[in-house]
């Protein structure tokens, strides 16, 4: 019984990890399901159309595994299409890995109809659970609706294809990572990653948001983020340099580390619970020497923190990850939309406040994704997926 459970498992997990795993780099979450779900089904009806005998068996089989390697094609494209990549030669890989699951479950007997059914249900019902418990990590992976998803996306062309012009007035940057290029290592940094702040499709309100920095303003500018996950974000907007080792491994060193090499007291805060994304396990590995948290505390409590580190007479380093505007705000629209920016005013005009009694820190701010929590007629707003940055003093 145990193996008719768990090979099944291994097989759907291979199909479904292998493709992510090809285009992994090191400081990237795995944000996605360990097993796809409609894998692990088809995989299931194929051992049962298998050891069934009836006349069209050998029909049902192809059909089964034809499935199979369609709904392995579509999740490597939905891979594809958050990263912005061309296939190329990985295309080949949901071949080799659907033969190699279908290899594994040969010694495999089959359930019946009515366990096939239990064990989805039961797959599920611990998908859920477990999202309870750790939500930045599913269980499952559900291409199809993903691939939908897209699909109805896509339809807002406007919205996920922001014009060449647009791009090249707001100092488009090809890299996820602008923090690095911007930091200076002769005094002090805050890097201040702005909760749910994206950028909105009206360019005079985008103009409106940026006016609030006034002469602190040095640079500003977009760039697109592949996942619209503000751990991801943060993870992305401190990590300082990658290179490959003598075994062509990955390694990765992030600016909190570099900073504290040169001297600096490196600090992380948020005005939150540290079980939040789990950032109390990956805080201190990125190389930040302390932490402070907040329960509940809003942004100008936090401002305040920030103003008493700056105030003494060491090398600070600061990440400052916002809170006012974190999602769900509200189910209606138009209160949230005038919540959203009540909030979000009021969020960039404590940063500039702090940037104007320190003229000399350098802040960098950003947005870690548009309010993707939101209800669907406020989302629309916003281009999908592009967020601002800022550079102060």
């Amino acid at each position: 019984m145990i193996k008719r459970i768990v090979y099944p498992l291994i097989a759907a997990a291979l199909v479904t990890i292998t493709p992510f795993l090809s285009t992994f780099e090191k400081g990237q979450d795995i944000v996605r399901g360990l097993i796809d779900f409609s894998i692990l089904a088809l995989l299931l009806v194929f051992m049962l159309v298998r050891d069934r005998l009836f006349a069209l068996r050998k029909a049902a089989i192809a059909l089964v595994l034809m499935g199979l390697f369609l709904v392995a094609v579509t999740d490597l494209q939905n891979i594809m299409t958050i990263k912005g990549w061309a296939a190329g030669w990985r295309i080949t890989i949901p071949l080799l890995t659907c033969s190699v699951a279908v290899a594994m479950l040969k010694p495999v007997k089959s359930f019946t109809p009515c366990g096939i059914s239990f064990f989805l249900f039961a797959m599920l019902i611990l998908h859920f659970f477990l999202n309870g418990v750790y939500p930045s990590q599913p269980l499952l992976e559900f291409p199809l609706a993903q691939r939908l998803a897209f699909t109805a996306t896509n339809e807002n062309w406007a919205r996920n294809n922001p014009t060449e012009e647009f791009k090249a007035r707001n100092h488009a940057s090809d890299s996820v990572s602008v923090t690095r290029y911007y930091v200076d290592t002769t005094r002090n940094n805050v890097v201040v990653l702005v909760e749910s702040w994206g950028i909105p499709m009206d360019s005079a309100l985008f103009a409106k948001e940026l006016s609030i920095f006034g002469n602190s303003l040095k640079e500003y500018g977009i760039h697109f983020r592949m996942y619209s996950r503000t751990r991801t974000a943060e993870r992305e907007d401190l990590l300082d340099s990658t290179w490959r080792d003598s075994t062509r491994r990955r390694d990765s060193l992030f600016m909190p580390r570099r900073f504290a090499g040169l001297g600096y007291q490196t600090t992380f805060l948020f005005g939150g619970d540290s079980t939040l994304h789990r950032r109390h396990k990956y805080i201190a590995n990125v190389g930040f020497q302390q932490a402070f948290w907040g329960d509940s505390a809003n942004d100008s409590l936090v401002a305040l923190k920030v103003d008493s580190l700056l105030s003494d007479s060491g090398k600070h380093y600061i990440a400052w990850t916002t809170r006012d505007t974190q999602f769900p705000i509200s189910d209606d629209p138009a209160e949230t939309e005038r919540l959203y920016f009540e909030r979000l005013f009021g969020t960039l005009q404590i940063v500039s406040s702090l940037a104007k009694k320190h003229p000399d820190v350098r802040f960098v701010v950003q947005g870690d994704h548009e309010p993707i929590l939101s209800p669907l007629e406020f989302q629309h707003k916003f281009y999908r997926r592009w967020v601002p940055f800022v550079v102060l003093n």
